[in-house]
């Protein structure tokens, strides 16, 4: 009976031990790269169509503070284009024939909230659903092609920006801020990896991501070159020449100024742990 005892309270001693180092381990964060689709809404997309995807990577750094909040600094890369071809039911926007792609490279800073407690290598807790919502800066530079030639559209004042014509217009920053806020899903495979999921929209600050916002300013405010042929700026600013009679009459609408662009990523997700060992306090 003394020896049964003995056992008995040797393996409840061996159980808290375990117990005890386990609760030892923290959870600190993550570290992890991202791989998916980015789309964007705007000027050349007014109804929201998610028909024309192009790549988004990226990469952050996850601080947990307990189980459910976590600080979260981020990288990414989008590449993002539309075209007005894609409107076959708005005729308005086929005539315009306006097109452009651009490469967005950002860093964001956001805060994350987990909807369940998330512990790698718990059995119970190791899914959860949550939100996200922080701010970001970003670059970007739109472009078309005109003849197979690559041209940025920005240094071209397409809607008289730097025009002594029109001087409330100023040439437009390659940079802007976002409010990114999306919601995502995440699984820890081990203590050690965890595979997520996540879309996360972005509310910018700038109108030109699609270098479209206001009104034509007319042709004649974009001088033939020398030789007597229409410079690239004239050619990018109206191009439903290409389709028929040109329809950029000083004035008329070209873009819708009131509303910002906007953008979003869709992405898979891949993590590393990082977890901290405290040594227990001794009884």
């Amino acid at each position: 009976m003394k020896k049964m005892t003995l056992l008995l309270l040797a393996a409840l001693g061996l159980q808290a031990a375990v117990n005890a180092q386990m609760e030892s381990v923290t959870h600190q964060g993550e570290i992890g790269i991202a791989l998916g689709a980015a789309h964007y809404f705007g000027d050349l997309n007014t109804k929201a169509r998610v028909n024309r995807p192009k790549f988004a990577a990226g990469a952050f750094f996850r601080k947990q503070f307990g189980n459910y909040i976590a600080v979260r600094v981020g990288a990414q890369f989008a590449q993002v284009g539309y075209a007005d071809k894609y409107y076959d039911d708005n005729e308005f926007q086929r005539r315009r024939n306006l097109s452009f792609n651009s490469s967005i490279w950002e860093l964001s800073l956001q805060g994350d909230f987990n909807f369940f407690k998330f512990v790698p290598g718990s059995e119970e807790n190791r899914f959860t659903p949550y939100v996200t919502l922080g701010a970001s800066i970003f670059s970007y530079d739109p472009y078309a092609y005109l003849k197979g030639e690559k041209h940025f559209l920005r240094p071209l004042g397409t809607e008289g920006q730097g025009s002594a014509a029109y001087p409330d217009r100023k040439p437009y920053s390659s940079m802007a801020f976002a409010i990114p806020f999306g919601v995502g899903v995440k699984y820890a495979l081990n203590e050690k990896f965890n595979v997520g999921f996540e879309l996360l929209h972005r509310f910018t600050t700038t109108d030109y991501l699609d270098d479209v916002s206001s009104t034509y300013v007319g042709a004649d405010k974009f001088p033939a070159l020398p030789d007597g042929t229409p410079s690239v700026a004239g050619q990018l600013q109206d191009r439903s020449y290409e389709l028929g009679d040109p329809i950029g009459i000083e004035g008329r609408q070209r873009g819708y100024a009131k509303q910002k662009d906007q953008f979003i990523t869709a992405m898979f997700t891949l993590s590393f742990n990082l977890t901290s060992y405290r040594c227990p306090t001794a009884q």
